[in-house]
Formats: C-alpha cells, sequence, structure tokens
C-alpha cells in the first residue's frame, strides 16, 4: 500500500488510483522569464522521483509538466533585456533551453507532455468561453473574470476562509472586476497584440492555463497534482475553483505539494532575489551529489540551503559510490527485492510517502554488509538507480573557481582586515561561506 501526503485532506493516505493501471500526474512547471533556481531543481527532483517509483510498481504514468511561456514577468524580462516587452519569446526559449539541460544533468525523466501556453490559446479560450456560459464568469470591458462567489468551496484546499480573504482583498488600478477576490482568466491588451479573441486582442491569465491543458492532457480528473507549496494558494486554489466550477468532478485526487527551499530562513524566490541558480552550482558540483542532496531530505519538509550541507552530503554520496562502483546494477523483481531484508526495510519506507531520506538511511546502515553481500548490492543499486534516480559514478571533483565576484569580496575582505575592521572582515567571510568559499587567514 503506497501513501502520500494530501494537501486537501491534509492527512497521509492510502493512495488509490482513479484507473486499476494508469496514473495522470501534473505538476506545475517554470515561467521561464530567468534561470532555474535550486528550488525548482528541488521540486522536480522530487516529482520526478514519485513518477519514478509509480513506474516501478508497474503503473503506466502519464506525466504532464507545463512551460508558463507568457507572463507579466516575463514581458517585463523582455522589456528590459531587448527594449520591447513583443519579444518575450526570445527569452523564453533561451531559459526553457537552460533548464531542459539542467533537468537531463539531474537525470530527470522527461514528462510524457510540456505543453507551452502559448501553443494552446484556442483552448484556453474555449475553457473560458465554458466557464462564462455556466455563470461562473464575466467579460468586463475587455477583460475576463472568475467569480469566485459562484464557487462555495474555494479556500478548501488552502483552507482559507473566503470572508477573511475579502476582507483583506483589493481592487488594483485599472482592473475592472466585480468582487476583489474575482481574478483574471483573460486580460486585455491593445489590439494586433497577443491573441484575439471573442473578447478582444489579449493572452490569458496564469491559473486558467493549467486547468485547461491539464484536462486536454489527462482528462477532467486527475490522480495526482502537484508543485511547490508557494503554489498552494492562489494558484492551485484558483484552478480547483475553474476547473471543479466546470466539470462538476474532483480536479485532482490527490496534491502533493513539495517543501520549499530556505536560505537564511527565507523563502529562496527569483522575486525576493535570494536564488542560487542551477547553473551556478553546478559549475562546482556533480548533478548526482545535488541530486543525492536534496533525496536527503523528505520531499514534504521545507529545506534549509548551506553549502556547508551541500558539501556533507557530496562527501556520503561519493562513499556510496565507491561502496558500489564495482557492483552491476540488478534487475531484481519486486518479490525478489521484498525477500531481502534490507531491500524490503528499504521499499517500505518508499510505500510511506515517499521517505527517499529514510531509504537511504538504511543503505548506509548496511554499507558494510554491502561489501561482502555482491547480490545485495547489485538489488540495492537498482533501488538506487531505478527509483532515485542516482548514477551513482564517481566523477573527478571540480576545482572552484574563483569568479571576478568572488575576488572582489576578498579584497574588500583584506582593506577591511588592514583597517581592523573585524565586524566587516567577519561579515564578509560569512556571505563568502554561504556562496561556497572558505577564507583562511594565515599569520603573515
Amino acid at each position: 500500500m503506497v501513501t502520500l501526503t494530501n494537501t486537501l485532506s491534509g492527512k497521509r493516505e492510502t493512495f488509490h488510483p482513479i484507473k486499476p493501471d494508469t496514473i495522470t500526474l501534473y505538476a506545475c512547471g517554470i515561467t521561464p522569464y530567468d534561470r532555474a533556481h535550486i528550488g525548482h531543481a528541488r521540486s522536480y527532483v522530487s516529482f520526478d522521483l514519485l513518477y519514478r517509483w509509480l513506474k516501478f510498481l508497474g503503473y503506466d504514468v502519464i506525466y504532464c509538466r507545463n512551460y508558463t511561456d507568457i507572463d507579466d514577468k516575463l514581458l517585463k524580462k523582455a522589456k528590459e533585456q531587448l527594449g520591447d516587452p513583443l519579444r518575450y519569446p526570445e527569452i523564453a526559449q533561451k531559459v526553457i533551453t537552460q533548464y531542459q539541460k539542467e533537468m537531463k544533468q539531474l537525470n530527470n525523466v522527461d514528462p510524457q507532455h510540456e505543453p507551452r501556453v502559448t501553443e494552446h490559446i484556442p483552448l484556453i479560450i474555449e475553457f473560458i468561453e465554458k466557464l462564462i456560459a455556466k455563470g461562473h464568469a464575466y467579460e468586463s470591458n475587455g477583460d475576463v473574470y472568475f467569480s469566485v462567489r459562484s464557487f462555495p468551496e474555494y479556500g478548501k484546499l488552502s483552507k482559507q476562509q473566503v470572508d477573511e480573504l475579502r476582507a483583506g482583498a483589493r481592487i488594483e488600478a485599472g482592473e475592472k472586476k466585480r468582487d476583489p477576490l474575482d481574478f483574471a482568466l483573460w486580460k486585455n491588451e491593445d489590439e494586433g497584440t497577443f491573441w484575439q479573441s471573442p473578447w478582444g486582442w489579449g493572452r490569458p491569465g496564469w491559473h486558467i492555463e493549467c486547468s485547461a491543458m491539464a484536462s486536454h492532457y489527462l482528462g477532467d480528473q486527475i490522480d495526482i497534482h502537484g508543485g511547490g507549496r508557494d503554489l498552494l494558494f492562489p494558484h492551485h486554489e484558483n484552478e480547483v475553483a475553474q476547473s471543479e466550477a466546470l466539470t462538476g468532478k474532483p480536479f485532482a485526487n490527490y496534491w502533493m505539494h513539495n517543501g520549499l527551499m530556505r536560505l537564511d530562513a527565507e523563502k529562496m524566490s527569483k522575486s525576493l532575489g535570494n536564488i542560487i541558480a542551477i547553473e551556478d552550482i553546478l559549475k562546482n558540483y556533480d548533478p548526482m551529489e545535488l541530486r543525492f542532496y536534496f533525496l536527503q531530505h523528505h520531499y514534504h519538509s521545507p529545506m534549509e540551503f548551506s553549502f556547508q550541507d551541500l558539501d556533507g552530503a557530496t562527501k556520503s554520496y561519493r562513499r556510496l559510490c565507491r561502496a558500489l562502483e564495482s557492483v552491476p546494477v540488478g534487475s531484481f523483481s519486486q518479490q525478489e527485492l521484498k525477500a531481502m531484508p534490507v531491500t524490503a526495510r528499504m521499499l517500505e519506507f518508499l510505500h510511506e510517502d515517499l521517505n527517499s531520506a529514510g531509504m537511504l538511511g538504511v543503505v548506509f546502515e548496511n554499507l558494510d554488509a554491502l561489501k561482502e553481500d555482491q547480490t545485495l548490492a547489485s538489488a540495492v543499486k537498482q533501488l538506487l538507480h531505478d527509483v532515485l534516480g542516482l548514477r551513482l559514478q564517481l566523477v573527478p571533483e571540480k576545482e572552484q573557481e574563483i569568479t571576478p565576484e568572488i575576488q572582489k569580496l576578498i579584497e574588500e575582505r583584506e582593506a577591511a582586515r588592514a583597517q581592523k575592521d573585524w565586524a566587516r572582515a567577519d561579515a564578509i567571510r560569512d556571505q563568502l561561506k554561504e556562496m561556497g568559499y572558505e577564507a583562511r587567514d594565515k599569520k603573515n
């Protein structure tokens, strides 16, 4: 029996798919206006683990992960970098290309469907038209809004009280909605820009895109919908409202949210400007070391990132590689794996809400036994390779590059020390440590 933490109920539940042998899985993808960061990496490694695990159990898994390649932030970035917001596709394509490269480096399996919003505009318009026809949405001077009052269950996923939300909501300048909580399904734009619709020229709102594409590729009801915990409200709450208002059916039976990646006790996000890009981390660490670091933590728990912890995970990963490097990847059946006490315990941890941290704990508890028992070692390597997605190949350790930014900080610190500004020197030393560098002072 597989158990998963279902955000909808707030409990760990036994998983029952809608169809006996097929599972539909949707994960919200990136908005490609800037480089993906390690918070994204952690989220997609988590859902790759889920995908691999369900496939290992014998299910046919249909996995869909989208690209929100039209968005306010993307238009702003295109204006800043290229001088024209309508050149946003150039920004999006560059980011998507880099992101796809990083997903392969992290050994994430490609979803069967990776739809882009810009390639599904007619589908989204049709979805909005149906909501209007059913009285759940309305047009206002070229904009279209979802009427939150029309969906009595609004707030059930995020456990928000509508009256409390309404008390704190405000209608922003330029918005033409009836209720402060109503959200945009279609945004009016100048004639000749973006796409033509029954309500004039414009572009879709953020939330409607996922509902339309999920239903198109996976059906009106899906087994599992996932994403980072920061998407729970308003994005996923709004998806529930518009999808269930249209179909009258539960949109997703299980909602899974991975814990947020934090830096200095704050959520890591582009809007806060405290991101560490995947690209930058992989300059100094092997992708499997980063993947192992994520898998050492339960997907549902928040993670406080530090280079010190990543270095510790790297040492553990390399130790594991050395223990298993001469052992072939096994091809044991599930029954054979359940018959071995060590691999049986590993499987038990995965059955309990994808507890990869507990699974790895079993492996390290039995490293000595693996050296003595090649059959067991091969079975363990099979699970680590096939389910956790770890390649378990030692690569030469990378030497860290002293970038111009790092060199400048070193020089600033030396100047502070020369002026006996010890507080400033210590602050720069701490900053360097967070960036993965350790400053050691010699007596001279």
